[in-house]
């Protein structure tokens, strides 16, 4: 049989990393990248990822600076989006024409991003995805990966009919790089993943710490899991069922009065490492627009949908836009206004 021809688009911290995986297994990858020094230097050096396991450098990878889509003759079996989620829409159109008539088109990315994905190239061609990956890139070329192939996990699955069997086809790639589960229901699994993230991504980020050392300043937490709580009663107003991710049971979450805590601590103790910090955190201090709206911000939209408040979440976004336009910077000093916002009393001593 012939090796499916596969793309991953935005080849970033993530991307890379994945494409790196599918790389040495002996795949036909290519990497789609926007940013033109990390392409050249993947072209001219190799990619190197650094992980908590030791440093490799591999280099004979196809590398292609986004302006290049337009001269490919080929077209891919499998494309990898591993795109911000702000950029699903405009990247999936710009991917569709090099997609195969039979093709795929996996959305590996935060946010509920599966419905822009979705409506470009179409439910028979689309797939969700869960993905729990930590890596962080400052340097072109270079790839410092916290979270190595044991402690890096997937979820994928389809929203309907139209895509239903070809979950293996994603898993059996994403398997290169992490444990990966088939879901039946990917839209509440990306919603579970959205309540974990509105819980951590934003939130740490403000402070301008790594996630541990954010979660255990005083008072962090309380904020975090009430941040939490607002996108999971958003998540069941708006239809999605309480399913397990990172590998837990449906046992483990099956009390809705607990269920954040339980994916912070499953986060915090098996997927992040002491200096993790969140995507949030590295797209301001490279001075960069976050995914906050698609966090977040769809949080306070669909709670908004259903007549319910999120003021944390609330909060959050007005103070991510702060740091996004340089009026304020990262800094404890706002921890007291996500707990007022939260109704939480002030901290003892």
């Amino acid at each position: 049989m012939t090796s499916p021809r596969i793309a991953i688009l935005g080849a970033g911290a993530n991307g890379g990393s994945i494409g790196v995986d599918l790389h040495r297994a002996g795949l036909d990858v290519t990497l789609i990248e926007q940013w033109p020094e990390h392409v050249r230097a993947i072209r001219d050096k190799g990619l190197t990822v650094n992980t908590p396991e030791g440093s490799t450098t591999t280099t004979g990878m196809r590398a292609l600076d986004i302006c290049q889509v337009a001269t490919l003759r080929e077209k891919f079996d499998v494309v990898l989006m591993l795109m911000k989620a702000y950029d699903s829409t405009w990247a999936a159109h710009l991917i569709e024409p090099y997609l195969a008539t039979d093709g795929l088109l996996v959305g590996v990315q935060n946010g509920m991003t599966h419905e822009a994905v979705r409506a470009v190239v179409g439910a028979e061609r689309s797939l969700g995805c869960v993905i729990e990956i930590s890596s962080t890139m400052y340097e072109p070329g270079v790839i410092d990966r916290h979270s190595g192939q044991n402690r890096s996990w997937f979820a994928v699955g389809s929203e309907g009919p139209e895509s239903v069997d070809r979950e293996k086809d994603a898993s059996a790639l994403l398997a290169h790089s992490g444990a990966v589960e088939i879901v039946d229901d990917i839209v509440s699994a990306k919603w579970m993943k959205l309540v974990s993230n509105a819980t951590t991504l934003v939130t740490t980020a403000s402070l301008g710490l790594t996630m541990m050392g954010a979660e255990s300043t005083p008072g962090m937490r309380e904020v975090m899991v009430g941040s939490g709580n607002e996108a999971l009663r958003a998540a069941i107003a708006n239809g999605a069922q309480i399913t397990p991710i990172f590998g837990l049971t449906a046992e483990a979450v099956k009390d809705p009065a607990t269920v954040v805590e339980t994916l912070l601590d499953t986060l915090y103790g098996g997927f992040i490492l002491p200096n993790t910090t969140t995507t949030i955190l590295q797209d301001w201090n490279k001075h960069r627009h976050s995914e906050v709206n698609d966090i977040n911000g769809h949080v306070v939209r669909a709670s908004a949908a259903k007549g319910l408040a999120a003021p944390i979440n609330a909060a959050v976004v007005e103070l991510a836009h702060a740091i996004e336009t340089g009026q304020v910077e990262p800094g404890l000093e706002h921890l007291g206004t996500l707990r007022t916002a939260g109704g939480f009393g002030p901290l003892s001593g």
